[in-house]
C-alpha cells in the first residue's frame, strides 16, 4: 500500500517537474490510501491558486483511492511522531496513516527525509 503526501499530489496535479516520481503510485489506485488531511491540504492549495473548480477536480481524483479517516490510533500515533520527529500536524498524520497501514509514504517534503517507510525525493526546480 502507498500514501502520497499532499506535496506529491500537488506536484502531480500541477504537472510540475517532480510529477513523474509520483505518477506510478498515484495512478495505481488499488494500492493507494488517501488520508483526509491530504485532501484538505490539496483542496486549500488549488482553491487558493486555481479556484474552486480545480480544487473540486483534484478532490474527485483523490477519491479514486481508499480514503482513510482519522481515528484514535492514527491520532495518537501522530501525536507521538510529531513529538519524536518534530513534525507539523499534517505531516505527522500522514506518517501515522502510513505506519498504521504498513504503507510506504511518498513525498518531496524534507520533513520526511530519512524516516523509515518513506520514499523521499527532493523537490525539483522548474
Amino acid at each position: 500500500m502507498n500514501v502520497v503526501d499532499s506535496s506529491g499530489w500537488i506536484e502531480y496535479f500541477a504537472n510540475a517537474p517532480g510529477a513523474d516520481f509520483f505518477a506510478p503510485v498515484l495512478e495505481n489506485v488499488d494500492e493507494l490510501l488517501v488520508p483526509r488531511i491530504c485532501m484538505a491540504e490539496v483542496a486549500r492549495y488549488f482553491h487558493r491558486e486555481k479556484g474552486i473548480r480545480q480544487a473540486l477536480h483534484a478532490l474527485a481524483q483523490m477519491e479514486e483511492g481508499r480514503i482513510v479517516e482519522m481515528n484514535v490510533l492514527i491520532m495518537t500515533r501522530a501525536a507521538r511522531l510529531a513529538k519524536d520527529y518534530k513534525l507539523p500536524l499534517a505531516d505527522s498524520l500522514v506518517l501515522a496513516t502510513g505506519r498504521a497501514y504498513e504503507a510506504v509514504v511518498w513525498t518531496q517534503d524534507s520533513d520526511f527525509e530519512g524516516l523509515d517507510g518513506v520514499m523521499y525525493t527532493p523537490k525539483k526546480k522548474k
